[in-house]
């Protein structure tokens, strides 16, 4: 593996930015300085005064593979994450099969292998009757426990009040969840089919899958973590009253922790009017009252990560009415574009920015050597120009599923390259490696 400077590189990392030039070797971050050692073969690229940031590390994907291969896969997906800087993520257990065994998680990262253009890592699903298989999981063999406490796929449900007890209690790792409300979302699509027939307008979706079964979701899985001394990571919060139960601070001071995703931070009520389906997804996207105080909890270091829960489904699935189209939108080629127009837009800081997408879920989740620019660290980056507007169009798609939430707007920030393991996999609008993904380690 040839030797690769990085010149005249504005490098922000750990809530600094410093112009210089950065080394890679033997896929690692050998030196970061004004001037780092050179030898007579070491390649030199110089990006012009741009900015060089560690890889986002995301901690909530849906690839699709096994069973759902028809919507994305793990080869697809990976593909489009390395060209939106993404240079890890972790995978959701709502597949078919549901990967809630040992042998399911172990056959997971068997078909990553070779496969994947960034590092991965799987989460092991919770069942009302896996508790067993639960409490005997390997802390290095999975990211994290994933636990849906709302409407889910297959058995994936988990509403036994002495099951979630047992998880929060026993889990040896961090514990995510996804959080609504079963008995009050049926119960508003009661009310609306009365209403509306099957026909429900799209814009009838926050109220179904309302605030109320949100809070009463995630307040119940703070109690539990508050009851057990549980390490609780909540997904992708929607409402502002959600905010209440989580604390501003250093994340390395809490044990609770929450998460916001990008559509949640880019959309709200008004955007169904044009995009309909291609919003639905749960959570729902909520009012615009809600964005800007998800905005603002990021800024105040209330929300500590920013993911995507990537979800592809096809364009002929989106098509269906209310209740036949699937929730769920394809983002990771265009998160990190998308978060860093909070920055153009004076609402965030580039510093923030790379604390919620890299250093964040790196600590959260205790990845190894990833998420920061650290000589011995993997080189895991991300050359953005700040000053170079990117069109999405259809074209330059990547996700299996051919389309984009995002398609027809201009960003004003473009990923120029992307590095995993110290080797280029996304140059100027072109993926120029093969598969070159390694498993997550962690340090627990």
């Amino acid at each position: 593996m040839q030797d690769v400077i990085l010149t005249q590189a504005v490098m922000v990392n750990e809530g600094k930015r410093f112009e210089g030039e950065l080394l890679i070797k033997k896929g690692r971050i050998e030196a970061i300085g004004a001037h780092v050692p050179r030898s007579s073969n070491t390649e030199i690229i110089d990006l012009n005064g741009s900015f060089l940031l560690p890889g986002m590390i995301d901690d909530q994907v849906h690839f699709r593979e096994p069973g759902l291969t028809h919507k994305g896969s793990i080869g697809s997906e990976s593909r489009a994450a390395v060209a939106g800087g993404i240079t890890s993520y972790m995978e959701m257990p709502n597949v078919k099969p549901s990967t809630t065994t040992p042998e399911a998680l172990t056959a997971k990262f068997a078909r990553a292998k070779g496969r994947s253009l960034a590092n991965y890592s799987f989460y092991f699903g919770a069942t009302n009757d896996n508790l067993q298989a639960i409490q005997k999981l390997d802390p290095h063999a999975a990211c994290g426990i994933k636990v849906f406490m709302g409407a889910s796929t297959g058995n994936m449900l988990v509403d036994q009040p002495q099951i979630l007890e047992g998880i929060f209690r026993d889990a040896p790792i961090i514990v995510v969840t996804h959080c609504e409300d079963t008995p009050t979302i049926a119960a508003n699509e009661a009310i609306y089919r009365e209403r509306y027939g099957e026909n429900i307008p799209f814009s009838a979706h926050p109220d179904i899958r309302s605030e109320e079964a949100c809070w009463r979701s995630s307040s119940m899985a703070v109690d539990l973590a508050r009851r057990y001394g549980t390490q609780l990571h909540v997904l992708h919060l929607t409402t502002e009253k959600e905010l209440a139960l989580f604390s501003s601070g250093a994340m390395d001071k809490k044990s609770i922790t929450a998460e916001v995703c990008v559509h949640h931070l880019s959309f709200s009520a008004p955007d169904y009017e044009t995009l309909g389906a291609l919003i639905k997804c749960n959570p729902a996207v909520k009012k615009e009252s809600d964005r800007q105080a998800l905005i603002q909890a990021v800024k105040n270091d209330v929300i500590d990560i920013i993911a995507t829960d990537h979800a592809p489904h096809t364009w002929d699935e989106k098509q269906g009415s209310y209740f036949e189209a699937p929730s769920g939108l394809p983002l990771v080629q265009h998160a990190l574009q998308a978060t860093l127009e909070f920055v153009h837009n004076g609402e965030l800081t580039l510093e923030q920015v790379v604390n919620k997408i890299s250093h964040a879920p790196a600590q959260r989740f205790q990845v190894k050597e990833r998420g920061f620019l650290r000589e011995g660290y993997w080189a895991d980056l991300v050359w953005i120009d700040m000053q170079k507007p990117d069109a999405i169009e259809h074209n330059k798609l990547l996700y299996h599923c051919g389309w984009s939430p995002f398609e027809g707007r201009s960003f004003r920030s473009s990923i120029i390259s992307t590095w995993v393991n110290g080797q280029r996999v996304w140059n100027q609008g072109y993926v120029i490696a093969q598969a070159l993904g390694q498993p997550l380690e962690f340090t627990r």
